[in-house]
């Protein structure tokens, strides 16, 4: 027999909010900030390829790979002293995207949704991103918040599921986490023991290779429907 389920894990981007346009309009914006107060950069270095930036010292420094807000400072530390800035002005780069990118307008049915679960079960969240949900307006909802760079470990590592529910104060078997991402969320998550719930807000097809999620929603009002029944 099941565990009776206790609380309910989310993730954060396209999971609460469709976090892509978000980015592109944080990035686009940093570019405009960039000519504006450092245009050596991007007279260099276009948002593309601060990325690939990005993601060449993810893969060179693997322990801090999961610290989003250090691979954007750090790279844009490097890429100031490359072109004769003081590598301090990536503290002021990175406030500047900061604030963009928690510019987040959540899915309609979110807050509805949290307001209902929250009369049953303790709610979570554990993200391998770096949003604020203070600044989002979303904060209050939650009793425990957890992201990867404060972990020290990003999902799908066993470890950041069970710190959810050891500082959540239940067993794994009686939370059930919620994502969109089948490998990173869905399947990590039931390795560490958790319960699953795929948010498929976007119509997506589920890989073969991976075991089902017990339960599929297409967005929170779906989930309301159906914890009531898992």
């Amino acid at each position: 027999m099941a565990a009776p389920l206790r609380a309910i894990c989310f993730d954060l981007d396209n999971t609460l909010w469709h976090v892509d346009p978000v980015i592109a309009r944080a990035e686009a914006r940093l570019e405009l900030w960039l000519r504006e107060h450092y245009p050596r950069i991007p007279e260099r270095w276009s948002i593309a390829q601060l990325r690939d930036a990005r993601l060449a010292l993810a893969a060179s420094e693997a322990g801090r790979a999961h610290d989003f807000t250090w691979l954007r400072t750090e790279s844009m530390a490097r890429v100031a002293r490359e072109v004769g800035y003081p590598e301090a002005m990536a503290e002021e780069a990175y406030a500047a995207f900061y604030t963009w990118r928690n510019e987040v307008e959540a899915f309609p049915d979110v807050e509805p949704a949290l307001r209902e679960l929250a009369a049953s079960y303790r709610l979570a969240t554990l993200s391998n991103g770096n949003a604020d949900l203070a600044r989002i307006g979303l904060a209050g909802h939650f009793s425990v918040s957890l992201a990867a760079g404060a972990l020290g470990f990003a999902k799908p590592d066993r470890r950041a599921f069970l710190a959810v529910a050891e500082a959540i104060g239940c067993e794994p078997a009686e939370l059930l986490y919620v994502g969109d991402d089948p490998g990173i969320d869905v399947e990590g998550a039931r390795l560490a023991g958790l319960r699953t719930a795929w948010m498929n807000r976007f119509d997506r097809p589920w890989p073969a290779s991976l075991a089902a999620a017990e339960v599929t929603v297409v967005d929170c009002e779906d989930l309301c429907r159906r914890v009531r029944v898992i």
